[in-house]
């Protein structure tokens, strides 16, 4: 079957949400800083940046390394495909487009998380988390070097006999709600928060808060960050900052791109021992040779001893 990546209509739509949000809120008080405009033209540069790219790059990942995994795994016996397990690769029943979401859904929260926990991916991530505004601007500022890597996490789902074309669909239908999770002006969703990712999650998502570091890297879902420990929801109480502590603090685009990957080579040179130069490749963001700054993890228990202990003192960042 033949079918077209929903994000060539979801384009035009962003730029129609991310206007008629950046309308609204310049025409109420309480939500006028919601937009910073220089900051709005970096996010929409590094996501024309990143349609062209993706664009280009849908040849390599789609076509020739979805579909030759898919026919490597499933090859044609008697003119059907059957997968080297033994069964007939899936078709596209109401069902298997389901299970393909699903799918979607669980190598999506991987292929996150280990943007946030592995320092090389996340210097390729931290694009999108660079801005310290959340609105729908920011869901279009997204990383370029991402794009050469994702396709890896995603080999597996044509391996087992999803068709390459239904994979790349429902990597589409998954960005576009990424896409409208970028607002605080929408409200909790009631029921719907027990199982889904909302926008009050998201939030969480994007927040440099100490606590809220490292949490709801989910899709469409949230059980498999409850599942795997990842989940928090939004405390009200709490006076959320946006952004990352170790920000660009420019609105150059190439600054954007690159600054986290020159930190690496900084932070590389500081020992001599190779073990030590590969986990500030490999190792948590924040990860040091000589305890000089501490990963997320580390900043966490921090937090909660203090807080324990002297809750009234505001926590001060180690790193």
């Amino acid at each position: 079957m033949d079918f077209t990546n929903p994000l060539v209509y979801g384009g035009p739509c962003f730029i129609i949400f991310i206007l008629l949000e950046l309308t609204y809120s310049k025409n109420h008080d309480e939500h006028h800083d919601l937009y910073d405009w220089n900051d709005l033209f970096a996010s929409g540069f590094m996501g024309l940046g990143s349609a062209i790219l993706a664009a280009l790059l849908k040849v390599v990942s789609a076509i020739v390394i979805f579909t030759y995994v898919y026919e490597l795994f499933n090859p044609l016996i008697d003119g059907v495909r059957t997968n080297i397990m033994g069964y007939k690769s899936f078709g596209y029943a109401w069902y298997i487009w389901l299970l393909c979401q699903l799918a979607d859904d669980f190598t999506y929260y991987w292929f996150h998380r280990a943007n946030h926990e592995i320092r090389i991916l996340w210097a390729a991530h931290i694009v999108h988390h660079s801005s310290d505004n959340f609105n729908l601007g920011t869901a279009v500022r997204n990383g370029w070097f991402t794009l050469l890597y994702k396709p890896l996490f995603y080999m597996w789902m044509p391996a087992i006999g999803f068709s390459p074309e239904m994979v790349v669909f429902c990597l589409g239908i998954e960005a576009l709600w990424q896409f409208q999770l970028h607002t605080v002006l929408l409200p909790k969703l009631g029921i719907f928060e027990k199982f889904m990712n909302t926008h009050t999650m998201h939030q969480v998502h994007h927040a440099q808060n100490v606590e809220y570091l490292d949490k709801n890297h989910g899709g469409f879902l949230n059980i498999f960050d409850k599942l795997f420990g990842t989940w928090l929801p939004l405390d009200d109480s709490i006076d959320v900052k946006y952004g990352v502590i170790h920000a660009p603090n420019s609105n150059n685009p190439i600054v954007i791109l690159t600054h986290e990957f020159k930190d690496i080579w900084m932070d590389m040179k500081k020992s001599p021992k190779l073990s030590h130069k590969l986990m500030y490749v490999f190792g948590p963001p924040g990860w040091s040779h000589d305890g000089s700054t501490m990963t997320v993890k580390q900043q966490q228990r921090l937090f909660e001893k203090q807080k324990s202990e002297n809750p009234e003192v505001a926590f001060s960042r180690p790193n």
